[in-house]
């Protein structure tokens, strides 16, 4: 037992690694976890107090379990087994499928990334791109939601940007959790978005269990009270054009439901809109061809992005013009009753979606030039207020009191985007660009349809004593 052993160096050293790290392991790294943890709950608990909606469990919960309850939820196990019968193949090899779509699926939220970084860039890209501007109402509609339910926001989808403006908005209310497609599904912008709280969807996938176990992680994340955003159209307008909307989310949420739970879902209606969609010339190239192959690459969009706060930071102004989001009429799941038809529910969404479309410049200048041909300043200007009198009032984000300087700076965001040019004092469609004028003039095209909306006196006496000013 005394007797000298002799080892050799590199054997001596790996032992003495081994140790180390089973002492690491036992007695370290426990103090360690323990220490970080309580530092990040008291984190969480200083940014709930500054949230109108505070952060819910299930969104902290760690990734690793929620991956394990979704695999081993009774109806996913179900399905398991009806996949491997069908397939003809062990149910274990089943079982791991069913945990390959939910690694794919369930993120990996991170607060700190989510409120320290995400937020910051969000904040810092809306503004070096837009003017940002709110309906009244919203406040007001989303203060009223009981605090006891799920706030899902459902929204048309005009842009990328939509994700990075709704985010921002949102940030001192509330996290949101959206439904990303594979076009993000690229590194590291994957790793990012899982760290937002985000979530990646197969849109083209058929598979049953693929649906069922991405079905119970939306049901899962609605029941524990973590604020959903989708769009029902499925995919970005390329028309400028509110869309057909689709079911396959809705119809998840709507069958998860239980109306005598705790908790209720009352989903918010977002009206989307802008004087400058940024991927409006390959949106028009893709509905030309009659698909929707986007060839836009990340590089491009980080490209762009730099170049964008390069010039911000060199104090140059590099907007686009208005970017605007409206909130409608919401939605109870449970006071609206058994849903029997999950397309007519669809249906009223995307109509309270259109009652508060936001109706800014560049839509009025392009629906005014594409409907009475060149005008003059003047003459703009007297179409444009005959337009916002058939235009409802809470949709409306435009400055009443400086209507002239909003149609200079739409008709200046427009020069320079080579859809209009001024020729001997007369704005003209330039030649070409017929087809993405339209495109913004959509937008607000259904407040048009059988005489349109009028909005109130007031607001049309208004905009007329403007314009005699």
């Amino acid at each position: 037992m005394t007797q000298t052993v002799t080892l050799p160096l590199w054997l001596f050293v790996l032992i003495l690694l081994f140790a180390a790290v089973t002492a690491l392991s036992h007695f370290l790294l426990p103090s360690v976890r323990w220490f970080f943890r309580r530092r990040f709950e008291k984190a969480v608990a200083r940014i709930n107090t500054r949230l109108k909606r505070p952060i819910q469990p299930f969104k902290l919960a760690r990734r690793y379990d929620m991956i394990q309850r979704l695999v081993y939820d009774p109806e996913v196990s179900r399905e398991t087994a009806q996949y491997a019968e069908e397939n003809n193949v062990p149910e274990n090899v089943a079982f791991q499928k069913a945990r390959e779509y939910a690694r794919e699926i369930v993120p990996s939220f991170s607060a700190f990334a989510y409120f320290s970084f995400a937020m910051r860039l969000a904040k810092l890209l809306a503004e070096a791109v837009y003017r940002i501007r709110t309906a009244n109402q919203n406040d007001e509609i989303f203060a009223s939601i009981p605090k006891d339910s799920t706030p899902v926001f459902v929204m048309n989808h005009r842009s990328n940007m939509d994700y990075v403006l709704v985010t921002y908005l949102a940030s001192k209310t509330s996290t949101l959790s959206y439904a990303v497609g594979e076009w993000a599904r690229v590194w590291p912008l994957s790793m990012l978005i899982r760290l937002w709280g985000a979530y990646f969807i197969r849109r083209r996938s058929r598979g049953a269990l693929y649906r069922k176990v991405l079905s119970r992680y939306v049901q899962m994340a609605t029941n524990g009270g973590d604020t959903q955003a989708f769009y029902p159209e499925g995919g970005l307008s390329l028309t400028g054009a509110l869309q057909p909307p689709k079911v396959g989310l809705l119809s998840y949420l709507v069958d998860g439901f239980d109306p005598e739970g705790v908790r209720d879902i009352v989903f918010v209606p977002v009206a989307i809109n802008y004087d400058r969609v940024l991927e409006d010339r390959v949106l028009l190239a893709a509905h030309a061809r009659g698909d929707r192959r986007f060839g836009a690459r990340i590089s491009v969009v980080v490209a762009f992005i730099l170049r964008k706060f390069w010039k911000r930071i060199r104090g140059h102004d590099t907007r686009f013009g208005t970017a605007a989001v409206a909130f409608g009429t919401p939605v109870s799941l449970r006071a609206f009753g058994k849903v029997e038809n999950v397309e007519g529910l669809s249906k009223l969404l995307m109509a309270r979606i259109e009652e508060v479309m936001p109706v800014l410049g560049v839509p009025l200048v392009s629906t005014a030039l594409l409907t009475e041909g060149p005008l003059d300043v003047a003459s703009l200007e007297v179409a444009v207020i005959d337009l916002l009198k058939r235009m409802p009032t809470k949709s409306i984000v435009l400055d009443a009191a400086d209507l002239t300087g909003e149609l200079s700076r739409a008709c200046g965001h427009m020069v320079q985007h080579g859809l209009i040019e001024q020729r001997n004092g007369v704005w003209h469609v330039m030649e070409g660009q017929a087809t993405a004028t339209q495109f913004y003039a959509n937008s607000i095209a259904h407040y048009l349809v059988d005489g349109g909306n009028l909005g109130d006196a007031a607001l049309a006496k208004d905009f007329s004593a403007t314009a005699g000013s």
